[in-house]
């Protein structure tokens, strides 16, 4: 029987390729970078969208934030080799050369800039230029030197919140600032709890994103705590400064609050299953929290 390898070009079929280069995209990832763009611009409008304008932001956000997820693992392609859960990637596996998905990344990244600028404004573009700009040189390098990648990272993932309210009126506000507080803060138990699931492959490449003086997660628990308190805090101010109704208010009381006790339960005692908790509870929060946005934002 002959024996066939991905590593041979010519046995990787059109439609596999274009699977490839779809997985490179991170789909999950920019799918969560057009929603909370898009309810962003959704609440800085109250309610009062013009749906092409909105269709334009969402293309233009999709195509930048693909486009740097693509180059983020165009980067850590010989990383991703090292780790269990990114070597069947598509570069790691060599489904995709590197230059191929630097061009798809970097074509992706300028055409979302471009559309952006041309669509709906300067400021998104600059916006989107700065998050990729973070993501791909600050926080990428950074993984592997220092634990504050932890907050640089979280930066990018909250700038679409500016890029979507931005691309109403041209302009930044608070309740934008606010809002961008809210996915800020919200990424770090998420992030946090990730490491610790996955710390023997962070471990094995040299990523530090959490301390290396902390075998026990002792420290990244308290770090969940003081981030998820933060959370709560912040979370209810929309409603204090109008921006909300008392729904909103009693949802993300109650959401921060859930949030806020599991990273207790984690912080006396880290293990595998309080952090998978946590973890998969904070994919919760987001769409959760933008939901109650949309719903009980005051018209």
């Amino acid at each position: 029987m002959k024996e066939h390898t991905i590593s041979n070009e010519k046995d990787i079929k059109p439609n596999s390729k274009m699977v490839s280069l779809y997985k490179l995209t991170k789909p999950g990832i920019t799918l969560y970078v057009m929603l909370t763009a898009g309810v962003s611009h959704y609440v800085a409008s109250q309610g009062n969208v013009t749906y092409p304008n909105l269709f334009q932001l969402l293309l233009g956000i999709a195509l930048g934030s693909a486009g740097a997820l693509s180059l983020n693992q165009y980067l850590e392609r010989d990383l991703d080799a090292l780790m269990v859960r990114t070597k069947s990637r598509p570069l790691p596996s060599g489904k995709l050369k590197p230059h191929e998905a630097f061009w798809f990344g970097t074509t992706l990244l300028f055409a979302g800039m471009t559309y952006l600028i041309l669509t709906v404004g300067e400021l998104p573009a600059i916006l989107m230029a700065l998050s990729a700009g973070i993501y791909l040189f600050g926080y990428t390098p950074l993984k592997s030197r220092s634990y504050l990648a932890t907050l640089v990272g979280a930066v990018p993932g909250a700038l679409p919140v500016l890029i979507g309210w931005s691309s109403v009126n041209g302009n930044i506000e608070f309740g934008a600032i606010l809002i961008f507080c809210i996915a800020f803060l919200w990424q770090l138990p998420h992030v946090l709890a990730l490491s610790w699931l996955f710390r023997e492959d962070y471990s094995r490449v040299g990523f530090l994103l959490m301390p290396p003086t902390d075998p026990l997660g002792k420290q990244i628990g308290r770090h969940m705590v003081y981030h998820s308190a933060a959370l709560l805090f912040i979370s209810v101010f929309p409603t204090f400064i109008g921006l909300t109704g008392s729904l909103y208010l009693l949802g993300a009381t109650a959401l921060g609050l859930v949030t806020l006790f599991l990273s207790i339960i984690v912080a006396k005692n880290m293990t595998e299953v309080s952090a998978r908790k946590i973890f998969m509870w904070s994919l919760m929060y987001q769409p959760l929290i933008l939901g109650l946005l949309v719903i009980d934002i005051v018209r």
